[in-house]
């Protein structure tokens, strides 16, 4: 049965991911993950990550970094691949945050600079965004992986113009269209309709409307499941 159809398969597949790290880990590893892994991050992976990617693949809960203070720190999420290491953060607003010092503002400011020049990619989202705006964060996340997707996707020797569909495709997370591309790519109609053509043969894109002439275009599943 196809995942995005089981009312069930997000369920199993988180329980299956979640309890694949706690079996793994020991000491503050362990306890990080079985005490900071709450709602607000359950919620994220239901709302966001799932709807996109359908699976866990390369994403790594509460993951241990170095501080900047010769201490350990741990982040919501972890998303890491060769040649990419995003860090994705869910805040909660609650009394601790309308009570923090300026201190530790300040604090909390430095190490997300920290972790920028350390070379990962940040991205954060409240709570309320979450749980209210769920295709806006989607959104985000598909920008930030798009970026390099076609550079991953590369085994078939993709042409630049093949990469940038991709990422096209990856950023909006919904059909593309032969005018949409042409517009971004500053390409004439016939050159781009040989570019979809192109990755349609390669089994990266399929015609999402129109017989025989295709209006739409999107991302192959088993290409998602690359993600």
């Amino acid at each position: 049965m196809d995942r995005r159809r089981n009312p069930m398969g997000f369920e199993e597949e988180y329980l299956d991911f979640l309890n694949a790290h706690l079996q793994v880990r020991s000491g503050e590893r362990l306890r990080r993950l079985e005490e900071g892994h709450s709602q607000a991050e359950m919620l994220f992976l239901k709302q966001v990550w799932w709807p996109i990617f359908f699976q866990f693949k390369y994403l790594h809960p509460e993951y241990e970094v170095d501080d900047f203070k010769d201490g350990k720190r741990y982040l919501d999420f972890a998303y890491i691949r060769p040649g990419i290491r995003i860090c994705i953060e869910v805040d909660g607003y609650g009394p601790h945050l309308r009570n923090i010092s300026r201190w530790q503002f300040s604090d909390n400011l430095e190490r997300q600079n920290q972790l920028v020049i350390d070379g990962w990619t940040v991205i954060r989202f409240s709570y309320d965004q979450v749980n209210e705006k769920p295709r806006r964060c989607q959104q985000i996340v598909q920008q930030v992986i798009g970026r390099w997707l076609g550079d991953e996707l590369d085994e078939s020797s993709l042409t630049i113009f093949e990469k940038e569909v991709i990422r096209i495709a990856v950023r909006k997370g919904v059909a593309i269209s032969p005018k949409e591309v042409e517009k971004y790519l500053k390409l004439s109609d016939k050159t781009v309709r040989k570019v979809l053509s192109q990755l349609v043969e390669k089994r990266i894109l399929i015609p999402a409307s129109g017989i025989k002439r295709v209006r739409s275009y999107r991302l192959a599943d088993q290409v998602k499941r690359k993600v």
